[in-house]
């Protein structure tokens, strides 16, 4: 199940067609979808849980917690609206567009993909790429 909750003002339109989107990814990817809650907010808000569980001084665009045990998919994953617009704009990209990559992200690190390295962000990007070419939202 993928829930959404919201704490700025902002709606996600199409939630049933993201959510086929997101699970059909996760099985594509050979796991399992247990429970998903995506909570959208501004960047205090997210700066706020980056310093107290991460200790990060920065504004971030996603952070996620991974609650997944082998192949069964679960984890909250944070998200600022504020830096998802801004990146839209600073790439080029349309806003629908970035926000599924950043949620498709999130879930591609609870399958196991990394992005420490640049072999690792290549591959990242790849699936985000992937991902995002197959949504019918």
């Amino acid at each position: 199940m993928i829930y959404y909750n919201f704490e700025t003002n902002f709606e996600l339109k199409n939630q049933e067609k993201t959510s086929n989107w997101i699970e059909k990814s996760i099985l594509n990817e050979e796991h399992k979808l247990e429970e998903i809650s995506y909570i959208f907010c501004d960047d205090k808000y997210l700066l706020e849980k980056n310093i107290q569980f991460l200790e990060h001084d920065t504004l971030t665009d996603i952070i996620s917690f991974d609650y997944s045990v082998g192949k069964i998919i679960s984890g909250d994953i944070f998200i600022s609206i504020e830096r998802v617009e801004e990146n839209a704009i600073k790439f080029k990209v349309d806003f629908l567009n970035e926000l599924h990559r950043v949620m498709i992200h999130g879930i591609l690190h609870y399958c196991g993909y990394k992005d420490k390295t640049q072999e690792e962000k290549k591959i990242m990007r790849d699936k985000e790429n992937y991902y995002l070419s197959l949504r019918k939202i």
